[in-house]
């Protein structure tokens, strides 16, 4: 990705390096979407049976001090270069969003409200309750914020899903689940989820998760049409992402029978059609994956 072509959003809160306790209960204000990080640490530890949020510590990103609008780091602390390269891509990629998404809701009458992108490491808490850097990079509904351990990327890379592109997938992902909040989707869908059996609540969080798939690429197709964001190889490193971690396929990995009722993300064939659907057509109302999947 052309990263120097891309402003920096001013949109992040750094925690890093802030004590975050797992004793809070959440407080009511909506349950926390589940994007693409949760499917790729927290389905390995449930049919491996074990808890892999000490691999998320371990290879999260060096503590830093608190800030507001830009990634700092403690003097006490050195920061490796996929450190400094990651901290840079997530600042120019939500910028990048908030310029597509502020067009492309302008075009439709609408004002759209900027997400803020909480870094942490270790564990975080946010008005959906305590999370840990196991379940990966989340969007919380109830105080709008997306909320991302840097450490996930290289934990995505360990999962056959490395590349600039791929980091930038999963941020795109989880602003797609901002905008399906502004547009009142997630309220709808948990209010769904709530009357429904198991089965059936994970096959809705299934097409609102692909929806968020789609978002990303229509994310993509502007930020290249636009500002040429894009390289050479991106989008297959895109692609590529979105099969290694489809639910099939995470399954398979684990050992485990693939079983359909248990997707809540959707296949790797799934992931490709709908982020691919976004890529092309650049145009939000063909991510209608409620409807269509």
């Amino acid at each position: 990705m052309r990263l120097e072509r891309g402003r920096r959003s001013q949109n992040i809160e750094d925690r890093r390096g802030a004590r975050s306790s797992g004793r809070r209960v959440s407080s009511g204000r909506g349950m926390k979407v589940g994007g693409i990080g949760g499917i790729v640490v927290v389905l390995v530890g449930l049919f491996l049976g074990v808890d892999l949020s000490s691999l998320m510590s371990a290879g999260g990103a060096p503590q830093s001090s608190r800030s507001g609008g830009q990634l700092t780091q403690s003097s006490s602390t050195g920061r490796s270069a996929a450190d400094v390269e990651a901290e840079r891509l997530v600042s120019v990629v939500l910028a990048d969003t908030e310029d597509v998404w502020t067009k492309l809701f302008q075009q439709a009458g609408q004002r759209y409200q900027r997400p803020k992108l909480v870094v942490f490491n270790d564990g975080v808490r946010s008005a959906c309750g305590f999370t840990s850097s196991a379940a990966g990079p989340f969007y919380c509904p109830g105080d709008n914020q997306v909320y991302m351990d840097l450490g996930f990327f290289r934990q995505l890379k360990q999962m056959g899903a490395g590349g600039d592109f791929a980091q930038a997938y999963v941020v795109a992902h989880e602003v797609g689940h901002h905008i399906q909040n502004l547009l009142g989707v997630s309220m709808e869908v948990q209010r769904m989820q709530r009357q429904l059996p198991k089965a059936q609540a994970n096959a809705l969080s299934v097409k609102t998760e692909l929806q968020a798939d789609c978002y990303a690429g229509v994310w993509a197709h502007h930020a290249h049409k636009d500002r040429q964001l894009l390289e050479p190889g991106d989008l297959e490193e895109g692609m590529k992402a979105a099969a290694s971690i489809g639910d099939d396929v995470m399954m398979a990995r684990a050992g485990a029978p693939v079983r359909p009722e248990r997707f809540t993300h959707g296949t790797a064939e799934q992931r490709q059609r709908w982020l691919y659907i976004g890529l092309e057509s650049g145009d939000p109302t063909r991510c209608d994956t409620l409807s269509n999947v």
